[in-house]
């Protein structure tokens, strides 16, 4: 208990001394309580290469802000609206010394009698940091229509976002489904749909637009996930509906009338996948490779039909079967990793950490469209000793849903809608190694208050990538135009 008091106190006295030096007039009460910030970051772990933590206050006043990590101080003085724009030189010097420990943030109010103080909240600063960039797609929160829409990178440790490629360029087509091969953002893929319809492979330096529909496949290729050794991705083959609610606490349920798995060769264009991957009487979907490559996980349900009756009781459990790089050959045996209608539940969108060692993903209560169901949550599968449980602070009352993981398996971006249950809105959590979840934080952008309510997108599948795209987005709509390779072959192995 002395050592709680004693971290608390010692940066909260030197924060009255250094507001006194400041020229303020001293402190000559507190307000006991912490105080109404927004973003809320009391309490939240930070990587220690992130963009400073900026926040607005949520009540009236003239506000400062002392910032300090027991060694040395930054002094904020609020702006319009009460925010707290953090110098940005002051707080990388800052962060990146406090990796392992903590920063003290204390705000004062000033009163009719003075400034007053109060309580003091830390920040959790990470040893480990979080990949530097982290690809998205802004799409409006619509059902059916689009226009507007695009791939985009922000840079975490500063504000700036850039565009990958938008749809302003390609006809105002539909483009959806980007990923990365082990964060590597060289290495990515991303459908279009409507006009100039077809999968774009960016890869050993080429844009290149494949025809993924074949007379054995249900559809074009969907949901997909790269192997770490660059040559094959897995995808889903869906047959995909949707259905509008009249009476129901949800707006909408998408679900999949039909839905396989297979694995696309991109130097053989072939697409390849094998009977207990390919059946009627299973959904198969969301399919994830092991960072060993030897493994591949999916989502699947018993077929019920009609589907659109019976959609709330499809339960999808969590499978894998074993792959073989070497000639692109699958196991024999499908293994049942977690049974979802044990758990009462579905599962969807799996994701292991690149060291092996966890596996997240998202559980609801029926279906595979997690996106729409308010009761989705992020769980995590022990991958060491088969144990699962939810996370323990990432979670919130409404959606949370797809997540990607930074090539340390220390950090994750995830999609919540906690914020005002229409936009998805990215939050960052720390994963410790035992798989432990700090209280995550919304990705701080220069003005939060003022960024977030003005925005109208909402930020869509959410994936870490080590560094910037570096192919322009002239290059790829370029290839979004040009005739699609076609010819691609089938096989089942």
């Amino acid at each position: 208990m002395e050592n709680n008091v004693l971290r608390w106190s010692l940066p909260f006295f030197l924060s009255l001394v250094l507001l006194s030096c400041a020229g303020g007039d001293d402190v000559v009460s507190t307000v006991g309580r912490m105080p109404a910030v927004f973003p809320d970051y009391i309490g939240v772990t930070i990587p220690s290469n992130m963009a400073p933590m900026n926040f607005v206050m949520e009540e009236p006043g003239t506000f400062r802000l002392v910032i300090s990590d027991g060694s040395g101080s930054i002094r904020v003085r609020s702006g319009h609206g009460g925010l707290f724009d953090i110098p940005r030189r002051s707080w990388r010097r800052m962060v990146a010394h406090a990796a392992g420990g903590h920063l003290s943030f204390t705000v004062f109010r000033r009163d009719a009698d003075g400034w007053s103080a109060y309580e003091p909240f830390n920040m959790t600063v990470a040893p480990e940091p979080a990949d530097e960039y982290i690809a998205f797609r802004f799409i409006p929160p619509g059902y059916v229509a689009w226009k507007e829409m695009g791939l985009y990178q922000r840079c975490i440790e500063n504000f700036r976002t850039s565009e990958i490629i938008s749809n302003r360029r390609t006809g105002e087509n539909c483009m959806n489904c980007h990923s990365f091969c082990m964060q590597n953002p060289d290495r990515m893929l991303f459908h279009v749909r409507a006009a100039h319809a077809g999968t774009v492979f960016l890869y050993d330096g080429k844009a290149e637009k494949v025809n993924t529909v074949t007379p054995e496949t249900i559809s074009a290729l969907v949901y997909p996930s790269w192997h770490p050794g660059g040559r094959y991705v897995a995808f889903s083959n869906n047959d995909t509906r949707q259905a509008f609610f009249l009476n129901h606490p949800g707006r909408i349920e998408v679900y999949d009338n039909r839905s396989d798995v297979v694995v696309y060769d991109l130097y053989r264009n072939t697409i390849i996948s094998c009977p207990e991957l390919k059946s009627g009487d299973a959904f198969e979907t969301f399919p994830t490779f092991s960072p060993r490559g030897d493994r591949l996980f999916f989502c699947s349900a018993s077929a019920v039909e009609p589907v659109q009756n019976h959609f709330d009781e499809v339960r999808y459990s969590l499978c894998s079967i074993g792959f073989d790089a070497s000639d692109g050959s699958f196991g024999s045996v499908v293994d049942t990793l977690v049974d979802a209608v044990g758990m009462g539940g579905s599962v969807s969108f799996p994701r292991v950490s690149p060291d092996g060692r966890f596996l997240v993903f998202t559980f609801h209560a029926y279906g595979n469209f997690s996106i729409w169901h308010h009761e989705a949550d992020l769980y995590c599968l022990d991958l060491a000793d088969g144990s699962v449980r939810p996370f323990s602070n990432a979670n919130s009352d409404d959606t949370e849903s797809y997540h990607s993981w930074s090539s340390n398996s220390r950090w994750m971006v995830f999609s919540s809608r906690r914020d005002d249950g229409l936009y998805t809105r990215p939050y960052l959590v720390y994963v410790d190694a035992d798989g432990r979840d700090a209280k995550p934080f919304l990705l701080p952008q220069r003005n939060p208050r003022r960024y977030y309510d003005a925005l109208e997108f909402s930020f869509n599948i959410p994936e870490f990538i080590t560094d910037r795209v570096s192919l322009t987005g002239r290059r790829m709509a370029e290839a979004v135009k040009r005739d699609t390779v076609s010819g691609v072959r089938f096989e089942i192995k």
